[in-house]
């Protein structure tokens, strides 16, 4: 049965592919929004919000990212099927609409990702606008507790002293910081009730207050990318 379908495209099969087993496993905490409360943006967190992140995918349980809210709801996913560490790589809502697509780009001997928003939904939209660019730190020096940061380049600006944002991965976690250092999202392995931590493949997704956690969760796969962990 060929199985490999288009990003954007939702059949039948997709909603059964989640069986109830795994949802326990890595069901988020029910912790935070009050109930009624509405936001203007449906990704624009209105408080400190958590996510559950989980490095695969639902279709038969092959390469990419699913997204689960404080709620349990899957509001993110990436399929990759059986491909790793590719050129281009959609981030979509549950229904498969494109929201992001993430390209790698070669410059010279150096590698840039770059994030597209897709406002058709659809992978092959000619209407992509240049969202984010993400550059390696190659100046900095190595430290010792495995620490590395990247610049994150917001909309057409080419200088890339101009940098928005910059995450730091110290280590199994990942910081995203203004440019001014205030921390805006964490990302470590997640734990359970009991205080253990889960598989290196299931993590936690802590984000500030008015903040797109979609632009959030675009940097953390670029981040995979980067390290061939998506």
């Amino acid at each position: 049965m060929q199985i490999f379908r288009r990003p954007y495209e939702t059949k039948a099969w997709q909603n059964r592919i989640c069986p109830a087993e795994t949802m326990v496993k890595i069901h988020p905490d029910r912790t935070t929004l009050a109930a009624g409360e509405e936001t203007s943006s449906p990704y624009l967190t209105t408080e400190k919000e958590s996510f559950t992140i989980w490095m695969k995918s639902l279709v038969f349980n092959t390469n990419g990212c699913t997204v689960f809210d404080s709620k349990g709801n899957i509001i993110y996913r990436v399929d990759n099927y059986n491909s790793k560490s590719c050129r281009e790589v959609y981030l979509m809502d549950l229904h498969g609409h494109v929201l992001l697509t993430l390209r790698r780009q070669k410059f010279g001997l150096f590698k840039t990702w770059e994030g597209y928003r897709t406002p058709s939904g659809t992978a092959e939209s000619t209407t992509n606008f240049e969202y984010f660019r993400v550059k390696n730190n190659m100046f900095k020096i190595p430290s010792k507790d495995s620490s590395s940061s990247y610049r994150v380049i917001k909309g057409t600006c080419k200088n890339d002293e101009q940098y928005c944002y910059k995450m730091v991965s110290r280590g199994s976690s990942l910081g995203i910081e203004e440019s001014c250092g205030r921390l805006v999202a964490e990302v470590k392995r997640k734990q359970s009730r009991n205080g253990l931590e889960l598989g290196d493949d299931v993590l936690t997704m802590v984000v500030e207050s008015q903040v797109d956690h979609s632009f959030i969760i675009g940097l953390v796969l670029t981040h995979s990318l980067i390290n061939c962990k998506l």
